[in-house]
Parts: C-alpha cells; structure tokens; sequence
C-alpha cells in the first residue's frame, strides 16, 4: 500500500513553518532508526521516531529517540486511561491517519492535525533527525525547533 503524501509535502510543510530547512533525499533506506542513523553517520539516538499510537481510540503522533523504546504505560498515565487503551498504529491506520508508510512518518506535515508528544530524552542532541516522508529522506532540525515546530509537549515517554 503507497502513502498518501510525499517528501514534497513535508517540505511544504517546513516551509510553511518558515524553517530554512531541506528534506534530504538519501542512497540508503532510513525507514529504521539503525538505517537513518548509519546513513548519515550519526548516534542512534539522534533519530527521532515518528510513531502513531491510538490512546483510546484517538490518534497521536509520538515522536521518540532512536534509541529508546515509548513505555505505553507512561502514555497511558499521561491521557488518564489504562494501559489497554494505548496500543500502536497499525501500517493502513499509520497510513490512513499521516498519510505516510512507517519508516517515512514525518514530524510535522500530516494528513490531518495529530496531538504530538515527544519524549525528553530527544533533548540530549542539540540537533536530531527526522524522516522526511519516504523510505529514502530524512532532514536535520534542532530540538528546540522541533518542538516548536510540531507544537509538541515534551515528556518522559521512554522505558527505563
């Protein structure tokens, strides 16, 4: 199944956003955090994870370190429900919500407005990196940008 929208979109959309940033297309996959991050030689955890959950029922987009893992029990806590009402997105849904394939979900740039949660621990990297709306592109944005940009609301989501 193809997604809905493309890197274009996303650099619509960072346009929009008025950031002078550019949606970099890549020779290797990056839809993993591992591929991303030896793509551009960078620390894994620098790789932000653009991951859709349903809190029950509802999307929401969150966006984690590369290396770290989202403890849906602290999701769960955070929307006031029990832990079987948070589970992560199927691919259709995935697709349906973002209008993009896993492993090309971007940050910001999404087929309808999604709450977005990003865990604290993105905010050891001055600048992270993001997909960019493909298998193949990712682009580089500050954290505080990032934030910014998404309108997220920074928490601590990761396990551990």
């Amino acid at each position: 199944m193809t997604a809905q929208r493309t890197p274009a979109d996303v650099q619509a959309a960072l346009d929009a956003a008025g950031l002078a940033i550019r949606v970099r297309v890549m020779e290797d996959s990056t839809a993993t955090a591992q591929q991303a991050a030896d793509s551009i030689g960078t620390d894994l955890g620098s790789i932000v994870k653009s991951l859709c959950f349903l809190v029950n029922g509802q999307a929401v987009l969150v966006l984690a370190a590369g290396d770290r893992t989202v403890d849906d029990r602290k999701l769960a806590g955070h929307y006031g429900v029990s832990r079987k009402k948070v589970r992560i997105a199927d691919a259709d849904t995935t697709i349906a919500v973002t209008g993009y394939a896993p492993g090309g979900v971007p940050p910001l740039g999404h087929a309808q407005p999604l709450p977005v949660l990003i865990d604290v621990s993105l905010g050891r990297f001055a600048t992270v990196y993001a997909a960019g709306g493909s298998h193949r592109t990712i682009f580089p944005i500050t954290f505080a940008l990032l934030v910014e940009a998404t309108g997220g609301q920074v928490l601590e989501l990761a396990k551990g």
